[in-house]
């Protein structure tokens, strides 16, 4: 592998903690997917950028930002790729996946806190994550008050941030505070860009935004197959990998993926049995690397089938309309589409406990396991609810609360298995 090291240094990262990140990383990496039995071939590819997610990737962004274009960095599904590749950007999500320097966040921040915005903050204050100090922008929104008020604190430590006002009701006022904020973000991104986005732009970022949508809805309709032809912790890696390669490349590399997998179908070949019990994941997201649950799950003679989250169906289950000839009328596409987004955060939310059920019902799962990470309010107040509906309609339903510890594998491996169990006896 190159020495990024003079690149690495050139962004201030501690390179002592950065060693030590990529090591544990790519350890849990080798334990955990390169393990795996009858991988697809296709995977060969995301194993490579998994490999270089904080070399080749990152130079690609340096060099890219030496030739005039900008990298905007942010955490959340609600950030329209399209407006940002219309000034010609780089859309990359920021690391928040893992228990790294909380101590360093705890600092600045609660401890009785989630863990994705404490991950965050640990990130950035240990200097290890390439991707927050390669973007000339961060994008910061409220989905939530831990995020609202962290982002206050977060504001100093970056060289811009932008906060994005998003509606909590799903009402005609919501739509039109989404549109405005969608406007005003337009005129932050030409700002920086230097660039006025234009209708055919618009259009094209549209269209290739679609296109990686469109691939990612390709390999959640494979799913659907008995046996699984992926694993769900490969299923999981392509969809986080979504949310910073480079977009034509990966629509590519998830397309050949889909080619094998349904040569893999035809045959009625799968990594898994026949009958093997069939999970769906839902609730809160899963950055890299947070692979704890899904690997509990699959090594407990399950299989995930999906996964209603923001890393999964929802983020990518609605494409956006590329019918318009102004910008005006294509932003007006742009917030429909992301307006339908059910996020906990709206309240009420009912739209979403249905949006669980269809998916159980489109990938023939057995049941569902609500996850939720700790102290994570909007997800786990609604975690009640959306088991007692899923339960009364006869899905059964598991719900877990974690971190992104260890410390509790083994009470989670319990409570899966028992729960595996019971699916395998209906």
């Amino acid at each position: 592998m190159p020495d990024y090291r003079e690149m690495w240094s050139h962004l201030g990262l501690d390179l002592q903690s950065h060693d030590a990140l990529l090591s544990t990383l790519g350890s849990a990496y080798q334990d955990i997917f390169l393990s795996q039995k009858d991988r697809p071939e296709g995977m060969k590819y995301f194993d490579f950028v998994m490999s270089e997610v904080h070399g080749l990737r990152i130079k690609e962004l340096m060099d890219a930002k030496a030739q005039g274009r900008i990298v905007i960095g942010s955490y959340c599904v609600f950030v329209p790729e399209e407006l940002i590749l219309a000034v010609d950007g780089i859309s990359v999500g920021l690391c928040a996946g893992a228990e790294f320097n909380f101590a360093g966040a705890e600092e600045v921040l609660p401890r009785n806190l989630c863990p994705l915005i404490k991950s965050a903050f640990g990130f950035k204050m240990g200097k290890v994550c390439p991707y927050i100090e390669a973007s000339d922008v961060v994008v910061g929104e409220n989905t939530c008050d831990g995020k609202k008020k962290s982002y206050e604190v977060l504001s100093p430590m970056v060289k811009d941030l932008f906060i994005m006002d998003l509606p909590q009701m799903k009402s005609e006022a919501g739509k039109q505070l989404l549109k405005a904020e969608y406007r005003r973000f337009v005129e932050k991104l030409e700002a920086v860009s230097g660039r006025k986005i234009t209708a055919e732009a618009l259009r094209k970022g549209i269209e290739t935004t679609n296109a990686k949508r469109t691939a990612i809805k390709r390999l959640a309709a494979i799913r659907k197959a008995d046996p699984a032809p992926i694993s769900g912790l490969d299923a999981l890696l392509v969809n986080q990998i979504f949310f910073f390669d480079d977009p034509v490349r990966f629509t590519d590399s998830v397309n050949k993926l889909c080619d094998e997998l349904e040569e893999r179908v035809g045959k009625g070949e799968g990594v898994f049995p026949k009958g093997t019990a069939r999970v769906l994941i839902s609730g809160c997201p899963m950055a890299v690397p947070n692979w704890k649950v899904p690997m509990i799950v699959e090594s407990s003679n399950a299989v995930i089938v999906g996964e209603e989250s923001c890393i999964g169906e929802r983020g990518t289950q609605w494409l956006t309309d590329g019918q318009g000839n102004t910008v005006e009328e294509l932003l007006d596409r742009i917030t429909e589409r992301y307006f339908k987004i059910d996020c906990a955060v709206f309240t009420p939310n009912a739209s979403r406990v249905d949006h669980v059920r269809e998916m159980a019902e489109k990938y023939n799962a057995d049941g569902v396991i609500h996850y939720s990470l700790q102290f994570c309010q909007p997800y786990i107040i609604e975690s009640g609810p959306a088991e007692r509906e899923l339960e009364k309609q006869g899905i059964p339903t598991l719900r877990l609360e974690t971190d992104y510890s260890q410390e509790d594998t083994g009470q989670l491996r319990t409570r899966v298995e028992a729960f595996v169990e019971r699916l395998r006896g209906r």
